[in-house]
């Protein structure tokens, strides 16, 4: 399997050096020249494997350039009983009004992101030793993406770690996640900013061929192509933990701001797996809300993003997106340079002919969560389930509530547990014990590690620059 850019200018290349890559030279995105089809005969004999079975099979289709003997070795060390905290991995639960919830974080940093990065990190180390190269990952964060990143990829060989995220927006927990970090690879950089000034940063970077290429840039963002690979996978296990045969069809709702864990399921959708529809989840922050239901994308600068509770997802350019808008204009490159012209232009741009097609052929519909809603689902849900969820989850299991069709089958997507918002918490169910796992106890009180800058690409590049030597 080759990869091509949704900007059109990058010859097509394998999995292993798209892995390394990040953005295309040409400023697009990679993807698969077509997605793998999945038939009837390859679903029923997936349904009953192990999650890492299941990886292999899936991640396999698009990794056609890595021996099976070594991704089975590295799908093997990477989703294990000890790293997640349960066999299945991604065990589904049922609340009282029968909306379904994948427990997707059970790793080492209590998030989503865990599922992709833990991945991520043994792939890179081995692609990286194969070649004999260095890299040096440059990412933002709005909250998990930089925690898991650190954690996947801490003391890995020919790997160092340069993190940007919104200097003072995280919580006290995520930050204190990634700033207690001490491994000599890893690099926290705090910006004055929102995280889409973080985001614009990486990808001035990553633009700058130059240095990109004298210093080894690449990125475990989302918009890396493995990250989303890997994302894939859990809607394959979620669909089969959630149904008892393949004729029945789910929903997914997925809380979004990046666009990358719902563009893992419109995947998904592509190759087959019965999904009916995919509910993006947005907070105040709701560009993609707005586009789903008029057609028109309007990303707002870091002026016009707000400070949520939910604040993995405050976020107003999703960087995601143009992998499914490429398909969406029917992989037409010219159209999307032309689109995102308009949208670093600060125009937007109106797909509102092509509504019809995106509901109808792609099945997505959105819907957007407030402070307030946040904070009455997760009382209702420790009311009735007796069980904490955190603010962006609760976001996903309001909106399934609002758009939910009788008898359809939604499953949410759990984004965090409760322990990284504890403040929130406490706010919506009072003063309670919000449970977290022994060897975080006291994780905040850990001397911590990060450099302030100014909301600069150079200043940056100069950290990079004098790290690196």
């Amino acid at each position: 399997m080759k990869y091509i850019s949704t900007r059109g200018q990058t010859e097509p290349k394998p999995f292993s050096q798209v892995l390394l890559m990040g953005l295309a030279p040409d400023g697009g995105l990679m993807l698969p020249e077509q997605y793998p089809t999945v038939s009837e005969t390859m679903l029923a004999n997936w349904r009953n494997l192990s999650y890492k079975n299941l990886a292999f099979e899936i991640i396999s289709l698009f990794a056609t350039d890595i021996p099976t003997e070594d991704l089975h070795d590295i799908v093997e060390r990477t989703y294990t009983e000890d790293i997640f905290g349960t066999k299945e991995i991604t065990p589904v639960r049922t609340l009282k009004d029968g909306i379904k919830i994948q427990a997707l974080s059970n790793g080492p940093t209590l998030a989503f992101k865990d599922m992709a990065m833990q991945f991520l990190g043994n792939m890179f180390e081995y692609v990286l030793a194969k070649e004999n190269k260095q890299l040096n990952i440059l990412g933002a964060t709005s909250g998990d993406t930089g925690s898991a990143a650190e954690y996947a990829l801490r003391g890995k060989k020919g790997v160092n770690v340069f993190m940007l995220s919104p200097d003072g927006k995280m919580s006290a927990f995520q930050r204190a996640q990634m700033y207690s970090l001490q491994d000599a690879n890893i690099h926290n950089i705090a910006v004055k900013g929102m995280f889409d000034d973080c985001q614009d940063i990486v990808k001035a970077i990553q633009n700058d061929a130059d240095f990109k290429r004298q210093y080894h840039i690449s990125t475990v963002n989302s918009i890396n192509w493995g990250r989303i690979v890997a994302q894939v996978v859990y809607y394959f296990a979620g669909y089969f933990r959630a149904t008892q045969n393949n004729s029945e069809r789910v929903s997914f709702c997925v809380p979004s701001g990046n666009f990358g864990n719902v563009c893992a399921g419109h995947i998904a959708k592509q190759m087959g797996l019965p999904i009916e529809r995919l509910i993006v989840a947005t907070n105040e922050n709701n560009v993609l809300e707005q586009f789903f239901k008029t057609g028109e994308y309007l990303p707002r600068n870091a002026a016009h993003t707000y400070v949520t509770s939910s604040p993995s997802m405050d976020i107003s350019k999703a960087s995601n997106f143009e992998r499914f808008i490429f398909d969406v204009m029917g992989r037409d490159a010219n159209q999307i340079q032309a689109l995102w012209t308009q949208v670093a232009d600060g125009t937007g741009f109106d797909l509102s002919h092509k509504l019809n097609e995106i509901h109808e052929k792609y099945g997505f519909v959105a819907d957007k969560s407030t402070h307030t809603d946040r904070l009455a689902t997760i009382k209702e849900v420790y009311e009735t389930d007796g069980e904490l969820i955190d603010p962006h989850t609760a976001d996903g299991i309001k909106v399934a509530r609002a758009v939910r069709l009788p008898n359809e089958t939604i499953v949410c997507l759990e984004t965090a547990l409760a322990a990284k918002f504890e403040n929130t918490i406490n706010e919506a169910v009072g003063k309670v014990s919000v449970p977290r796992p022994e060897k975080l106890m006291g994780l905040e009180d850990l001397p911590q590690r990060v450099q302030v800058v100014e909301n600069d690409a150079n200043s940056v590049k100069t950290i990079i620059r004098e790290t690196i030597g």
